[in-house]
């Protein structure tokens, strides 16, 4: 099964000292994250059940097989030499969408080389031109669509950036209304965890909203994404489209992101336990075992597509 695999992954990255997140503080949020998914249960509707579920997804004007994406990833060298390119090796072999975080131009080019649909994600530096510039080499890269982190400012908690406060800063409305006139591209919020940003963020002409705490890094005791999920969505009204991240790593969580009205997710450290264990076939195995097991469970609950997937199906807590 795909899940010893992934804990395999994550016990040789361990062993390395590599890609560990405690969390902010105390890691409440990390628990508190995995806790609330485990406690959403399924029901079985096994009676004219669905023998070949249709796992594709259209996101932004694009069509990807799963609705399994990549996290924006970065910093993966100490994993493995051109760690990013690998990871978007084995997003492509799955007709997956790869999303890219911080890091170097020839980094991104590299990337867009293996002709996987990419997303940039910009962190909101102090440096205001430089973010144009990021900006700028993501269109001439050939990115669908970029974004912002709207949260790393407080990201040094895990690591993230020794010198994190001296780079980046918090960022006003004004601010990411001159971002998004930057570009024609479509621009995501990254880092939505309250119905306050995310109504600011659909003012602002947010393309697209993902949910997350930022693996729970950001903040103590902070709301798991999946528990806000639903309020985002009631407000949001199908607006723009919804993915969630934060510890997502099986076809379970997957369905109940999606029964929750998220249209995609994130997937981080599952995939670098890919990457560790066999490069960018390694990452392919994890995409596609995700996506085998979300599927199964589609057709155990008399779902033939990613719409039809309801919160009916879901017991909550």
């Amino acid at each position: 099964m795909i899940g010893d695999y992934i804990e395999e992954g994550l016990k040789r990255l361990h062993a390395r000292g590599l890609q560990t997140v405690h969390g902010a503080e105390t890691g409440s949020s990390v628990r508190a994250n995995r806790s609330y998914i485990d406690s959403i249960l399924l029901e079985m509707r096994m009676i004219d059940s669905i023998d070949k579920p249709d796992t594709s997804i259209s996101f932004l004007g694009q069509q990807f097989a799963t609705p399994v994406m990549s996290a924006a990833l970065s910093r993966l060298n100490s994993i493995l030499p051109d760690g990013l390119t690998e990871v978007a090796k084995g997003m492509a072999k799955e007709n997956g969408c790869m999303w890219v975080g911080i890091g170097p131009e020839q980094e991104l080019i590299d990337v867009r080389k293996t002709n996987v649909p990419t997303i940039k994600i910009i962190k909101p530096y102090r440096d205001h031109d430089l973010i144009f510039r990021k900006i700028e080499q993501a269109e001439k890269a050939g990115c669908f669509a970029i974004g912002m982190d709207t949260d790393f400012f407080y990201g040094s908690q895990r690591g993230d950036a020794p010198n994190a406060f001296e780079m980046v800063s918090p960022k006003s409305s004004s601010e990411m209304r001159s971002f998004i006139e930057a570009t024609k591209l479509p621009f995501i919020f990254k880092g939505v965890l309250s119905e306050k940003d995310a109504e600011k963020a659909l003012e602002l002409g947010a393309a697209a909203l993902v949910i997350s705490s930022h693996s729970g890094a950001s903040m103590d005791y902070a709301v798991p994404p999946m528990r806000l999920l639903p309020r985002i969505v009631r407000l949001t009204q199908g607006k723009v489209p919804l993915l969630i991240d934060g510890g997502i790593k099986r076809g379970s969580d997957v369905f109940k992101a999606i029964a929750l009205g998220a249209d995609g997710v994130l997937v981080g450290r599952a995939l670098l336990a890919g990457l560790e264990m066999d490069a960018a076939d390694g990452v392919a195995k994890v995409v596609n075992g995700i996506t085998t097991e979300l599927r199964r469970i589609m057709g155990q609950t008399g779902c033939a597509s990613l719409r039809e997937i309801d919160p009916s199906i879901l017991w909550m807590p």
